[in-house]
């Protein structure tokens, strides 16, 4: 830095200052020092950056080792918004989203100093690792607990449900079915909620709830038992495997869809347009997600005041799987 100072003609404070963006420096000042850089070939020690800040350029992300669409597709999408804003992504998976993983991945973060952390805590056991969290640790949580103080940032899981709902509805059927997911996931209780909202809304009745996980494999479980009830013309389900699970079940069975049975999924993953038919589901916007989460930890970072609570709703995007009830 020392060398950059002496050829652009500055101070190495006014090279710091340049380097970390700050913007009480002259343009022409910020071009020489540029200048200067790129003929040296000087790259800032992120190490050294550490020992004096505390903080590296690194963003720590708890999240569960899964493949599942919308763990996934959020990981991704933050990777890119972390990434456009000049910060890299460090990801302690757990095998399991329990107290003493989630805990110990927070920790792990902790001692490589990363700049802030994002956790991905879906579920209840997940969430209560965030209380052994020190104040003033930069933490943003997505899909957690809202009734937990931590900065949250999460898809409006009942809005998205009462939309899929009342969608079945608007086209006629007398109630919709809902093969849900796993209940201790925060997403799939909000799935229900919204379902059970929509159909009291219309003063509709509430069929029993059908337990699964996120599988398509559970979905053909449910679906093999909806093929055999002729009362059950719609179905809400509680992702896209699980709708894509129900439609193979039902053909085996010579139930159509939506000639018999009609069907909305959540998450529309890419090969949602590709089911038989085309799948109507509710889409979450992960690049919102993203984005809003890592304003909501940038905030803190900056010691910012902040909303911390950032609820993104859904969209409905309609295909052929739905259609009006056989009379």
């Amino acid at each position: 830095m020392t060398d950059v100072a002496r050829l652009a003609g500055v101070s190495h404070q006014t090279v710091s200052r340049v380097l970390n963006g700050h913007p009480n420096v002259r343009e022409q000042t910020r071009l020489r020092v540029r200048a200067a850089v790129e003929e040296l070939g000087y790259r800032p020690n992120g190490a050294a950056r550490a020992l004096v800040t505390g903080r590296t350029q690194f963003i720590g992300v708890v999240a569960q080792s899964s493949t599942l669409y919308g763990p996934a597709s959020l990981l991704a999408a933050f990777e890119l918004a972390a990434g456009a804003a000049g910060f890299l992504v460090s990801v302690r998976r757990v095998r399991v989203l329990d107290r003493a993983s989630i805990a110990a991945a927070i920790e792990h973060h902790r001692d490589q100093r990363v700049a802030g952390i994002v956790v991905i805590a879906p579920t209840e056991s997940a969430s209560e690792a965030l209380a052994e969290v020190p104040a003033g640790v930069p933490l943003v949580t997505v899909d957690g607990d809202p009734g937990r103080a931590t900065p949250l940032v999460t898809v409006d899981q009942e809005a998205g449900a009462f939309a899929a709902t009342a969608h079945l509805l608007d086209a006629g059927h007398a109630t919709v079915w809902h093969v849900s997911g796993p209940a201790e996931w925060f997403d799939a209780a909000g799935r229900v909620r919204g379902w059970q909202r929509a159909l009291e809304a219309a003063g509709r009745e509430v069929p029993p709830l059908l337990a699964a996980d996120w599988s398509a494999a559970e979905g053909y479980r449910a679906g093999q038992m909806l093929a055999r009830m002729p009362e059950v013309t719609a179905v809400f389900a509680a992702n896209d495997h699980l709708a894509l699970g129900i439609l193979r079940a039902l053909s085996e069975r010579g139930r159509s869809v939506p000639g018999d049975i009609s069907i909305v999924g959540f998450d529309d993953v890419p090969e949602a347009a590709y089911f038989i038919p085309p799948l109507t589901t509710i889409r979450p916007d992960f690049d919102a997600v993203a984005t809003e989460t890592l304003g909501l930890l940038l905030a803190q970072l900056a010691e910012e005041a902040a909303e911390p609570r950032r609820t993104i709703s859904p969209t409905l995007v309609e295909r052929r799987s739905v259609a009006p009830p056989k009379h």
